[in-house]
C-alpha cells in the first residue's frame, strides 16, 4: 500500500518532537509518566514575543539598529490590528528570515539566547503561569514549552524556568551551521498539534490526561487534542471559545501590562517577524567578523 504523504504540519510535528530532549528530569514521590503539560511561550508564559525579546537583545549589541527593529515592531502591529495572518505574507518573511540566518552557528544562536533570557526576558514570565506549570511538575507530570520560536531558544526558556523540555521550530543545521531551510514548516496552529501527537507516541502519554496553555485561537489544534484546555490571558475569539467549551480562563494581565502584551502579533508572524529581525543582526554580526 502507498504510503500517504506527509502535510508540512505533519513533517514540522514529528521534527519538533524529535528535537525535543528532556532538560530537567522530574522526580517526585510518585511520578506520574503518562500525564503532561503543554504550555505556549508568547504572551502565554511569557509577555510578548520571546523572538522580538531576542532580536532587542541583539540590538543592545548593537548587532543592527533599534530602527530596524522599530520597524519590524511597527509591522507586528500592523499584522495584529488587521487580525491577518495572511499565509503569503508568512511564507515569503519566513524565506526572508531563513535567508539571512543562513550561516549562522548554532552555539553562538544558544549563548546569545542564555544572555539575552537573562537580560530581557527573565522579568517577563507570568509568575501565575510559571506557578501552573510548577504545580504540574509537583504532582509528578512533565511539562513542555511548545513554540513557533526557534527550538534553540525555547530550550533555554525551558532551562531556565526548569522544566522538562520544549518543542519549538526546527532550522535545518549541517555541521554544527543553520542551511537557511526548515524542517518541515514552523511549529504554529496545526503543527502544534501534531507535534503533541509525535510526542505522547514517544514518551507513552495519553492525551485524555495532558493539559494545554495557550493564549491563541490559533492553538486551538493543540488545545481541543488533549483533555484539559486552559485559556490563559486569551485574545477574543480563545476567550469565546473557552467559554462555550467550559474551558477555565485565567488572565495575568492588569492595566498598562494588558495593553503592552496585545500589541506583539499573534504567534506565526511573531516568530517570522522577530526572526527576520535575529537573522538581519547575525547576519550583519558574522560579516563584522569574517
Amino acid at each position: 500500500m502507498r504510503r500517504r504523504q506527509e502535510t508540512e504540519p505533519e513533517i514540522a510535528g514529528e521534527a519538533a518532537a524529535q528535537a525535543a530532549v528532556t532538560i530537567a528530569p522530574v522526580t517526585p514521590a510518585e511520578p506520574d509518566p503518562q500525564a503532561a503539560a503543554f504550555f505556549d511561550v508568547d504572551n502565554t508564559m511569557m509577555r510578548g514575543a520571546s523572538i522580538y525579546h531576542f532580536a532587542r537583545g541583539l540590538a543592545t549589541r548593537g548587532m543592527f539598529t533599534t530602527s530596524d527593529l522599530f520597524k519590524f515592531a511597527v509591522g507586528q502591529a500592523v499584522f495584529r490590528l488587521r487580525g491577518n495572518e495572511n499565509p503569503e505574507h508568512i511564507a515569503v518573511a519566513r524565506e526572508t528570515a531563513l535567508a539571512f540566518v543562513a550561516g549562522a552557528k548554532v552555539d553562538d544562536v544558544v549563548r546569545l539566547g542564555e544572555e539575552i533570557y537573562d537580560e530581557v526576558m527573565a522579568d517577563r514570565i507570568w509568575s501565575g503561569t510559571r506557578a501552573l506549570a510548577q504545580s504540574h511538575l509537583d504532582s509528578g507530570q512533565r511539562v513542555w514549552l511548545i513554540t513557533a520560536t526557534p527550538v534553540e531558544l525555547a530550550k533555554v526558556i525551558a532551562q531556565r524556568l526548569g522544566l522538562t523540555g520544549a518543542l519549538g521550530t526546527v532550522a535545518e543545521t549541517s555541521n554544527g551551521v543553520y542551511t537557511g531551510r526548515l524542517v518541515g514548516d514552523l511549529l504554529h496552529g496545526p503543527a502544534k498539534a501534531e507535534a503533541v501527537r509525535a510526542l505522547a507516541r514517544r514518551e507513552g502519554l495519553d492525551l485524555t490526561r495532558c493539559t494545554a496553555y495557550s493564549d491563541s485561537a490559533n492553538d486551538l489544534p493543540m488545545l481541543s487534542l488533549v483533555g484539559h484546555a486552559v485559556a490563559i490571558n486569551p485574545d477574543s475569539e480563545l476567550r469565546e471559545h473557552a467559554r462555550k467549551h467550559d474551558w477555565p480562563v485565567k488572565d495575568f494581565r492588569t492595566g498598562r501590562k494588558a495593553t503592552l502584551t496585545a500589541l506583539p502579533i499573534a504567534a506565526g508572524v511573531g516568530a517570522v517577524a522577530g526572526g527576520v529581525a535575529a537573522g538581519i543582526a547575525l547576519r550583519k554580526h558574522y560579516r563584522r567578523h569574517s
